[in-house]
């Protein structure tokens, strides 16, 4: 198997750009007001990586609250707006650049937010159209689908594609899949025990520094070009 035939595919919050701290901040923020008196963040931050509307309702089921569609649809766009003007991952670009396989995202964000978010970056040039996202499939990550619809798209098996994922749903995601994934925890929303939990979910190998991505592909690039038949 050549590096042709193999992919990088990138989830997009917290892998691209650093906007999970601040979608977490922003959904803390939009629950607080309409729950005052009321502690949310412990019960966010597990849900991180999930679709907005899953971390919502789940976040209302644990504290015995609700939400009707209007304000779930309102803090969606609340915390879209805020994430949309997060900061690139520190160094991804020069990592994307040093990597020389084909490069997709699947991300568990609508696709016009991650067009938007690629392009104010710059980003956009590593993916072009080979976006992935969970309105485009039956279900979100954990579900494998929008993995699954990315080895579709790029006309490739599972197992020739590399993800580099920063949750715990999205390496669930990406295992189920059947592909290898990288977790990453150099975000501004990661912690020590998100290490463990990312192993646990599948991850390969956890890593902190968007400077270790090129040898880690490399690595990878090696192992699967040898396994192939």
């Amino acid at each position: 198997m050549t590096p042709g035939k193999l992919a990088l595919i990138c989830d997009c919050d917290g892998v691209l750009i650093d906007s999970e701290a601040v979608a977490a901040q922003m959904l803390v923020q939009e629950l607080e007001a309409r729950w005052p008196d009321t502690v949310v963040e412990p019960v966010v931050l597990p849900l991180l990586g999930l679709r907005i509307e899953s971390v919502l309702q789940g976040t209302a089921a644990q504290l015995g609250k609700s939400l009707s569609a209007a304000d779930i649809d309102a803090i969606r766009r609340a915390v879209e707006a805020a994430a949309i003007e997060a900061p690139v991952v520190e160094g991804i670009e020069a990592a994307l650049a040093q990597v020389p396989l084909v490069k997709g995202c699947a991300s568990n964000s609508y696709r016009p937010y991650v067009e938007a978010v690629l392009a104010r970056t710059g980003l956009v040039r590593f993916f072009g159209e080979r976006l992935f996202c969970a309105d485009a499939v039956p279900n979100p990550k954990p579900a494998p689908d929008v993995y699954l619809a990315a080895a579709q798209g790029l006309a490739l098996a599972p197992s020739a594609c590399l993800v580099v994922e920063d949750s715990v749903t999205g390496v669930t995601a990406a295992s189920a899949a059947g592909m290898t994934v990288l977790g990453f925890v150099g975000g501004g929303h990661a912690s020590d025990a998100q290490i463990d939990r990312l192993h646990a979910a599948g991850a390969r190998h956890v890593f902190d520094d968007m400077q270790q991505l090129p040898d880690l592909v490399a690595q990878w690039t090696l192992s699967a070009t040898a396994a192939a038949p």
